[in-house]
C-alpha cells in the first residue's frame, strides 16, 4: 500500500484538530493551574511529592478494592456488603 493510503480522510482529520485543540486547552488550564499552586506558595517539589503520594494511594486503595471484590466473591456478597465489617465508608 502507498502511504497515501495510511492518510486520515476528511473527517478524521477534522476529529484530530479538534481533539488537539481540546488537548492545547487542557495543557493551558494546568499551566494556570499550576502558576495559580505556585503564587499560593507551593514548590515544584512539594507539588511533585504530592502528585507520587496521590498515586501510592490510589494504587493501594485500588490493590484493597481488588481484595475487597475477592472476598465478596468468595462470600457470595456484594463489595458493598462487607464495607460495613471493615468499618469502610462508601466514599472510602
Amino acid at each position: 500500500p502507498s502511504p497515501k493510503s495510511f492518510q486520515p480522510n476528511g473527517a478524521s482529520k477534522e476529529a484530530l484538530r479538534c481533539e488537539i485543540e481540546e488537548l492545547k486547552q487542557k495543557d493551558l488550564a494546568l499551566d494556570q493551574e499550576i502558576a495559580q499552586l505556585l503564587s499560593e506558595g507551593y514548590s515544584l517539589e512539594e507539588l511533585d511529592k504530592h502528585i507520587s503520594l496521590l498515586h501510592e494511594y490510589n494504587e493501594i486503595k485500588d490493590a484493597g478494592q481488588m481484595l475487597l471484590g475477592k472476598l465478596a466473591v468468595i462470600r457470595g456478597v456484594t463489595t458493598k456488603q462487607l464495607y460495613p465489617e471493615y468499618d469502610l465508608e462508601l466514599s472510602d
